[in-house]
């Protein structure tokens, strides 16, 4: 391996000052990192250019399903606070079932277990807003996979570009003709190129989504508890009714 790279290397410190002395022939942006000489390299280049478009799209099309004022709507919190302050349980019930924010289902879910006691509406909120916060997360591995696996393609393209580099020096001896060794390095540099500019946006898009989705699903809990509260046992009932039981009486041994 040392006896190939080391021609390589010399073939290319070679062909640099030849390429200096071109300034005529100023190679185009395009030529640097849109097009490759040979097929699969191109393949994977302008693959990896439809996946940054693709990542793109998909982040914006995210950052806008997930903002606050879809996820936890201020309308819907104020129509339902109205409903249960006017005691209308029943229109409150029906208008939650019929929201389809994160606020409005686990809102909902606990409304609909008012029968059931306080208690019973909580744990009705944290098992549906669990629910509900992995569902809106899924979608956002979309955006992991992409940044996962550009770089791993980038790393495919530079593999294939260093093996077609050195058949070229192997075919000839070891005297490859230096634009025909630099075109499988470049290729392999380009891959890299694409994959990392494909990847480092969609992972950040990743990180930042899932904290904002993590932080709007947490409030949207605390909004649900709040709307809730009007059901919730006051110290002063609880502590009557356990006055009003009958005390249990010693038997008589």
């Amino acid at each position: 391996m040392r006896r190939l790279i080391f021609p390589a290397l010399v073939a290319l410190a070679a062909a640099s000052p030849a390429a200096a002395q071109e300034t005529t022939d100023t190679v185009s942006w395009f030529t640097q990192f849109l097009w490759a000489d040979d097929l699969l390299g191109l393949v994977i280049i302008w693959f990896l250019l439809a996946l940054s478009a693709v990542s793109i799209g998909y982040t914006i099309k995210v950052a806008l399903a997930y903002r606050k004022t879809t996820v936890l709507p201020e309308e819907t919190r104020s129509e339902i606070e109205e409903l249960i302050a006017a005691k209308k349980y029943r229109d409150a019930i029906e208008f939650a079932a019929t929201d389809e924010s994160y606020l409005g289902k686990v809102a909902s879910a606990g409304l609909n277990e008012a029968a059931n006691g306080y208690s019973a509406m909580e744990r009705a909120i944290e098992e549906v807003g669990d629910a509900e916060t992995t569902r809106i997360l899924r979608p956002l591995e979309y955006l992991n996979v992409l940044g996962n696996i550009a770089p791993m393609l980038g790393l495919f393209g530079t593999v294939y570009g260093m093996i077609v580099a050195f058949q070229q020096l192997v075919a000839s001896g070891g005297s490859a003709d230096p634009g025909a060794l630099a075109a499988g390095i470049s290729t392999a540099l380009v891959t890299t190129f694409w994959g990392l500019v494909v990847a480092m946006p969609a992972l950040a898009a990743y990180a930042l989504m899932r904290n904002k989705v993590d932080a709007l699903t947490s409030e949207g809990m605390l909004m649900a508890e709040e709307l809730i509260s009007p059901f919730k046992p006051s110290k002063k009932s609880s502590s009557s009714s356990s006055k009003d039981r009958p005390r249990a009486t010693p038997k008589p041994e």
